[in-house]
């Protein structure tokens, strides 16, 4: 089968789980190749890798490519995309990776697509485009097709595969060390996952009505295992940091699930969140748009609604 080139995203070693969904995703169309680049390579990393189908790793572990912004990554990806020939190369739809894509594709002379949340024979991508208004089927037709695919996009599927290592040694140009990082701030990170890789997303609107009774969906959110999302009205309205907005201008997630508490579904909101899988909507206005969107939709107050759905999950626990 043909080779496809995985780049893995990892933070202190621990395979993030999006590269897992690539992995995947690239079995189902190859033999998937894991790309390391960075430090923190280890045999759990590997055992990881493996576990998802990855029948190759590149290792390139030099802290030089750390060292500098982006460049280093889409350098070494070019000279695999030049050694090894792979009929594609994969990576996640988060702002880092959609960057090194762009790079990559410059160097190699391809065609690239971003945000795509299916990939299909012939590497026909599915995208969501317009701010959502549209969906469409994309494909390049110009050199080795480089596709970022959004988090949550392919379910998980393990099959072991037998991740020989190859070390490879990347040589930086000059151009590649032109942003280098001289400092790094560690974010504490909460219980709750990340937002844009949860599998369940809980978001909150303006119908919530303030800050304080946020604790509802952040209530919710917890007994779900669920990330937390606003609305651009809560985040302007202050009632909710503006790194938790899910919309056009804030972040695009693709969730099993997602809960719109309070939303009423304008189109700002729907492109970020309307590729999720199953859409649930609560809302006090049966005319709310986002109800054209859910799958299943409550009519009535968040404030009652939100609370008894809490304690339903609970007792089935």
């Amino acid at each position: 089968m043909a080779e496809i080139l995985v780049l893995v995203e990892h933070v202190d070693g621990e395979v993030k789980k999006v590269t897992l969904e690539l992995l995947t995703l690239a079995r189902s169309l190859g033999a998937p190749s894991a790309v390391w680049a960075g430090p923190g390579y280890s045999a759990d990393a590997k055992a990881r890798l493996a576990e998802y189908g990855a029948e190759k790793v590149y290792v390139a572990d030099s802290a030089e490519i750390a060292d500098y912004v982006v460049a280093p990554k889409a350098e070494l990806l070019a000279q695999l995309v030049s050694s090894a020939t792979p009929a594609a190369v994969l990576l996640a739809a988060t702002p880092e990776s959609k960057e090194i894509a762009g790079r990559l594709a410059i160097k190699t002379d391809s065609g690239v697509i971003t945000d795509a949340v299916g990939l299909g024979d012939g590497f026909v991508a599915e995208q969501s485009i317009f701010g959502g208004g549209v969906n469409v089927r994309s494909k390049v037709v110009k050199g080795t097709p480089i596709v970022t695919v959004r988090p949550n996009s392919t379910p998980l599927e393990a099959s072991t595969g037998a991740a020989a290592e190859e070390q490879v040694t990347v040589s930086l140009s000059d151009a590649a060390k032109g942003a280098k990082v001289v400092e790094r701030v560690k974010q504490e990170k909460g219980a709750r996952p990340e937002l844009t890789e949860a599998a369940i997303v809980v978001s909150g609107g303006r119908g919530v009505g303030s800050a304080e009774n946020f604790s509802i969906i952040e209530k919710l959110a917890d007994t779900l295992g669920a990330a937390v999302g606003a609305s651009r009205a809560a985040t302007d309205a202050g009632w909710y940091p503006h790194q938790f907005q899910v919309g056009q201008t804030g972040k695009t997630v693709s969730p099993q699930l997602y809960i719109a508490a309070g939303i009423s579904g304008a189109i700002q909101h729907r492109a970020g969140m309307q590729t999720a899988k199953t859409i649930v909507a609560i809302n006090k206005d049966p005319e709310a748009p986002i109800f054209e969107l859910a799958d299943f939709g409550v009519v009535g107050d968040l404030n009652q609604i939100v609370p008894q759905l809490s304690g339903e999950v609970e007792k089935r626990k």
